[in-house]
């Protein structure tokens, strides 16, 4: 109940994103890296960012991938999108390379909260907040105890708000040569 007077206050509702989603999510993803990650990466690490993040369709089919949407003055807008996962890849889209798309087991693993991303127009408004509600409170009611994620430079801000302690940094390097930052970051739940 609390969740959704927190939605229905800030003029958002979600719901759960469908297949025929994915262009919609696609053109806000492009958008969201791009103009999001600008203060905290340079262009060639944005670049490089783009090899592992996109659409992860086996959220969507899960059912576990939620959309943030506004009313504006003569339409509904998506301004937020992102999930939970119960599979073991910590990040990536559907391109991404070290899937690892078997089930975590819920007594022993953690969920995963995957695929994040603000409109630029919408940001520091609460969608991240309200998708991070979302993905954790689906994940405790489907048994998971721990819910981890890899985070960007630009989200730890956010997800260490939100309680999220680092646990790990990877750092990948991209085909152009620049770096990819990975921080895992993990909560009880």
């Amino acid at each position: 109940m609390e969740k959704e007077r927190t939605l229905a206050a800030a003029g958002y509702t979600h719901r759960l994103a469908t297949i025929e989603d994915i262009p919609s999510i696609i053109q806000l993803m492009q958008r969201a890296i791009v103009v999001n990650m600008k203060p905290f990466l340079s262009a060639a690490e944005i670049e490089a960012a783009k090899e592992t993040m996109g659409v992860d369709r086996s959220l969507i089919i899960d059912g576990t991938y939620f959309l943030i949407e506004s009313q504006t003055q003569d339409r509904r807008v998506l301004v937020g999108c992102g999930g939970w996962g119960k599979r073991r890849t910590l990040y990536g889209g559907d391109h991404s390379a070290g899937r690892n798309d078997s089930l975590s087991d819920p007594d022993t693993e953690a969920a995963r909260i995957r695929a994040m991303y603000t409109d630029p127009d919408w940001v520091r408004r609460g969608v991240g907040s309200l998708l991070l509600q979302l993905g954790e409170q689906a994940a405790r009611e489907a048994g998971f105890k721990t819910i981890e994620l890899g985070s960007t430079k630009a989200g730890e801000p956010l997800y260490r708000a939100r309680g999220y302690i680092e646990t790990n940094r990877i750092v990948h390097v991209a085909a152009n040569g620049a770096d990819n930052l990975v921080i895992t970051m993990r909560k009880v739940l």
